[in-house]
Formats: C-alpha cells, structure tokens, sequence
C-alpha cells in the first residue's frame, strides 16, 4: 500500500519509540497512523507491554479481522487470552491454529496449558504431541513427567525427566520432579542429592530445605537434618511446628539443651499446644535429670489431654526418679493404681511397689540395726 513520507515517518517514529520501551507514547503515535488496519498488531503489543490487557485484546481483534491468516498474530492473541483467563476463548483460537499447522508443537503444547486450566482432561494428549513433534521440549516433558507422578507412576515420571535432563541437564523443575520422585519412593538417599542439587543451582525454599531436611532425618543425619530445618525455619521465623521438629532433631543427636530450648520456644508459639508436645518436652528434661520441669511439662500435657494415660504413666514414672522420699514414690505408684486399675501397666506398677517396699524394709531394718 502507497504511504505518504509523512506518514513512513509517523511509522518510523511510532516504531522506534516501542522499540525504546517508550510504549504509551508509542500507541499515541500508532493513532496518527492513517492506516489503522496495519498497526493494530502493534498497538496491541504496546498495550499488553503497558498492562492494559483488555485495549491489547481489543486490538489484536482488529488486527486478526483485517488480516485472518497472520498465524503469528493469532498465536500471541491466544497466548493473552490464556494468561487472561479466558481460557475458552484460547482454546478455540489454539485449535484453529492447530487446524491450519498440526505439527507445530507449541501450538499443542498452549492448548494443553490451556486445557489443564480448564480442568479438561485430554490436555496431556496435547504435551504428548508435543513432546512426539519436538523430543526436546522441556516445558512438554516437565509436564508429562509431572502427569506420571500425580498419577503414582514413578518409573514413567523418572524416565521421562531423565530424557529432559539429557539435552538440559540444569532443568530446575525436572530436578525437583525427580527429588520429590525420589522422596515418594522413599529413596531418601537419591532424594537427598537431588535436592542438594537445586541448592548448588541456586534454588533455595522453605520447600526444598523442609524435603532435605526430612531425607537427612530418615539418613539418621541429625546435624544435616537440624541444618536444613533451620534453613527452612528463614522464610518462615514464627513456624511452631518447624521450631518443635528442631527440637526433636536435636533430641535424637543427644543436644538436650538446644532441645528444650526449641521445644520451649515452639510451646509459646502454638495457641493450641498438645499433650504429645509436652510430653516431648519432659522426655528432653528427664534426660537432662530436670525431673521437677519435668513434672510441670506433664501436668500440662495432662491438661490438655486428660484421657490420655500414657502421659499419666510418664508422670508416675518422673516423681519415682524426682522424689527423695520412698513414701512419696509408693504413693504415687499406688495413687495411679486407684485410677488405672485395669490399664495395660498394671503389671508394672504392682513389681514397682513392691521393689519400693523392700526397699523401704531393708532400710529400715538398717536404720534398727
């Protein structure tokens, strides 16, 4: 189409000023253009730099009905709408698209995106066909990979990111896919090194260190495991639960003081702390010999769970070691026995008493003597 020189340079102008980011005064300049069928692209693409989706949609309409088979326009037209969430209106464009060139694999792979969203579910057909026109296409494989996992395919999600891994071995998303496979299975040993991997690449969540920490736990690495935790705990400081985890970590590596200090911490976090806390909490003071803390702990694990009669039968056992007196210990034995008198520590409890009670005659028998 003839244009003027003046209008070349309102073009020309227009052009670079989208090329220079100058994108609104870049539309201002497209409007002067006489003839508006030939910008409306790029009016559109202005609008979609500036956030202004809807102007950008309005646009590229004009654009498409002036010119139909512009597949390009088309594609970035249907990708908008998707990222817009008009997901119906994608699909039907996506299709179109395929219906003119069925063996473009981004064009299955945007209408499979698009499909997922719309929770339908033939959009794995369409990463697969992706996947079967371009064998090297991350973003088809991660999805398929994926797929396999939801679906507890382990053995088919890691063959299909180990065949991504070939051609890009530093897939952020494949390796976490085969981490988290990994985990599933139970292989926390594999598991570990690939989380350890998304570390090296730079990758760091509460997600990724929560996942190592527990592989590191089930390795029986307790010092990694804490490590890991504590890593996990920065993105999110007021985490009781993560605090708590901590503190058993550091119980089963013999640190009984950083233990209780965790344990602690996370009880005045939790707004509904439970018996199982505390009672964790006197196991860590009873192993530091701080059987009177210990008792305090268990009377408010009791308080919170009254029927729970394993707690009682910890809190017998703690005065037996706290109380001095033989007595005092006997009645304890024998108070739980008034109220428990069928529980499945019975037997225990009467062998204990009648040690405590020979204990108590040898004694006095030495005192007479």
């Amino acid at each position: 189409m003839f244009r003027t020189e003046a209008q070349t340079s309102v073009l020309n102008f227009a052009d670079s000023l989208y090329a220079t980011g100058n994108y609104s005064k870049a539309i201002e300049h497209y409007k002067l253009y006489k003839t508006p069928s030939e910008v409306y692209n790029k009016m559109a693409k202005s609008y979609v730099a500036i956030g202004n989706y809807n102007e950008a949609i309005n646009n590229f309409e004009a654009y498409i009905a002036a010119n139909p088979n512009d597949a390009l326009i088309k594609f970035e037209y249907a990708i908008l709408l998707s990222q817009t969430k008009k997901n119906k209106e994608a699909s039907v464009v996506f299709k179109d698209l395929l219906n003119v060139d069925n063996k473009n694999p981004n064009y299955h792979y945007q209408l499979g995106l698009t499909l997922e969203k719309m929770n339908d579910s033939t959009f794995i057909n369409h990463f697969r066909s992706a996947f079967e026109l371009d064998s090297t296409h991350q973003k088809a494989i991660y999805k398929i990979a994926k797929y396999f996992l939801q679906k507890g395919k382990n053995q088919l999600a890691e063959d299909y990111a180990d065949i991504g891994l070939k051609t890009y071995e530093n897939n952020l998303e494949l390796i976490s896919l085969k981490a988290q496979n990994y985990y599933l299975k139970k292989n926390y040993k594999s598991a570990a090194v690939w989380f350890e991997k998304l570390i090296a690449l730079g990758e760091s969540s509460e997600f990724i260190h929560e996942q190592l920490s527990f592989c590191y736990y089930w390795l029986y690495n307790f010092e990694k495991a804490i490590e890991q935790r504590q890593l996990a705990l920065k993105f999110n400081p007021q985490n009781a639960t993560a605090i708590y985890v901590i503190g058993t970590y550091y119980y089963e590596n013999n640190d009984f003081v950083n233990s209780e200090k965790y344990i602690k911490e996370a009880l005045e976090l939790m707004d509904n702390p439970l018996d199982a806390e505390y009672s964790k909490l006197a196991v860590v003071l009873n192993s530091q010999k701080k059987h009177d803390e210990a008792i305090a702990a268990l009377k408010k694990a009791i308080k919170e769970n009254p029927e729970n009669i394993g707690t009682e039968f910890m809190l017998v056992l703690t005065k037996d070691r706290y109380y001095a007196d033989i007595d005092s210990r006997i009645e304890a034995y024998e108070d739980f026995k008034r109220r428990f008198a069928s529980d499945p520590y019975a037997q225990y409890i009467d062998a204990r008493i009648s040690e405590l009670k020979n204990e108590k005659f040898v004694k006095e028998g030495a005192v007479n003597d």
